[in-house]
């Protein structure tokens, strides 16, 4: 059976293969992870359809094609019916290419230095940031096969021009993404070694013991885009304690039908996103990025929602159009992502053009996170654990009583380039505010 780059998502046209997971000759059984494959939004491994045995690779690590473009193919080792072998996968991606109108076929070697890292050599996600940076792919040493420019190469690039630049006077902090985790430091130029080494070996008295455990695909890209967030964006944090009583009152009225209903539990987090879009409303520039001298406002609330999915990472898929949806669309909506992220059954779409995140450790008991912004974005809110605590609370003739309370913190995580800390106070507040005085009966 062939296999060829699926449609990714709806204005997936095309995707880079980063690696692949099965040998020539490896058993294949349906579900079994296939191949990674990363796109100008988001990085997937790519489930087995068939069962058998992977007969050929027609496609190479790192090599960019388009949707429908043949890539592997799966048999059970025999020959075809006339006795003639089945074709061999490089003439047949050669076809596919073709028809797809594609014309970089594995394997090719001619085209001058000029035309290597040309725009129908560069992955979507290389082209981008050429694009956002204002660098042009001649401007970058391609250390791909063949000479392509890879991710690593321009991200290589950026770093450089912001360590000579300063922060303050570069597009780099536009746009982070995650490095090719077949970049390795012997494929890049000798000029470009990093100059402190990312890990630090252990004692030979340790090592003995230890337990190697690699990162996978999630983990990786995970990794470097908290490492280039923190390099990028001066973190701040913030943090306002929030009375949940209010909110309280309409989860225990609801919970059984609302369960029954929707077969999901109504949980703290749909209420606080509802809150955190009204109050982007009047605070509209915690919904922004920041561009060279300048702060660039979205028009439109795309919520991310941080989904653990244990040990194999965190991902954040996307409520689009979040401001102008209300509460019960908002819970279905994190609900059915999570479902999907978990399931691995989210697409690239899912995770598009976030302009603010949520994350929600709360459930595990934490009380204050310093949540690592998501880049391109300004700010993250972290809702930690609600517990029962003890509050003074007003009795109405200038005195106050003690009364336990459910309690819990949002801890905003801000660019200080964007706005500063009176701005975020405000916004923090609209939150605390909505939270505890809404009439959320009426929302649901």
């Amino acid at each position: 059976m062939d296999v060829t780059m699926p449609q990714l998502g709806e204005t997936v046209v095309e995707a880079t293969l980063t690696r692949w997971l099965k040998n020539v000759g490896d058993a294949v059984a349906v579900g079994d992870p296939l191949f990674e494959v990363s796109t100008d939004k988001a990085e997937m491994e790519i489930p087995a359809i068939s069962a058998g045995t992977l007969d050929s690779i027609a496609v190479r690590e790192n090599e960019t094609v388009r949707v429908g473009t043949l890539v592997a193919v799966i048999g059970d080792g025999n020959t075809t019916a006339g006795g003639a072998a089945p074709a061999s996968a490089p003439d047949r991606v050669a076809a596919s290419n073709a028809d797809a109108g594609h014309h970089d076929e594995p394997g090719h070697s001619g085209g001058s230095a000029e035309s290597v890292g040309s725009a129908g050599e560069l992955s979507p996600i290389v082209r981008r940031l050429l694009k956002e940076n204002g660098l042009a792919a001649a401007d970058v040493v391609g250390t791909g096969p063949r000479g392509r420019v890879t991710r690593d190469d321009v991200l290589l690039v950026i770093a450089r021009r912001t360590s000579a630049d300063g922060p303050d006077d570069t597009n780099a902090r536009d746009h982070i993404g995650p490095a090719s985790p077949d970049a390795t430091d012997s494929k890049r130029p000798a000029d470009s070694a990093p100059s402190a080494p990312d890990v630090v070996d252990t004692p030979a008295s340790l090592r003995a013991r230890e337990t190697i455990v690699p990162f996978n695909l999630v983990r990786r890209r995970t990794a470097e885009h908290m490492v280039r967030s923190k390099a990028i964006s001066p973190h701040a944090l913030m943090v306002v304690e929030v009375d949940f009583s209010n909110v309280d009152r309409v989860r225990n009225a609801r919970a059984a039908s609302w369960k029954q209903a929707e077969g999901s539990s109504l949980t703290y987090l749909p209420f606080i996103a509802r809150a955190v879009v009204d109050a982007i409303a009047k605070y509209p520039h915690v919904n922004a990025r920041v561009g060279q001298g300048q702060l660039h406002v979205f028009g439109t609330v795309n919520l991310g929602i941080a989904v653990d999915l244990g040990a194999d990472g965190l991902v954040v898929p996307v409520v689009h159009g979040a401001d102008g949806k209300r509460l019960p669309v908002i819970a279905r909506e994190i609900a059915a992502l999570a479902s999907a992220a978990r399931g691995r059954r989210a697409t690239p779409d899912d995770f598009a053009d976030g302009t603010f995140t949520i994350t929600n450790p709360g459930p595990y008991g934490t009380l204050m996170t310093f949540a690592i912004i998501n880049q391109p974005q300004v700010a993250i809110l972290a809702t930690d654990g609600v517990r029962p605590r003890p509050v003074a609370v007003p009795t109405g003739d200038g005195e106050y009583a003690v009364a336990v309370r459910p309690v819990g913190n949002l801890a905003l995580t801000f660019d200080h380039r964007a706005f500063d800390g009176g701005y975020a106070a405000r916004f923090l507040n609209e939150i605390k505010t909505a939270v505890e005085t809404r009439d959320w009966k009426a929302e649901l």
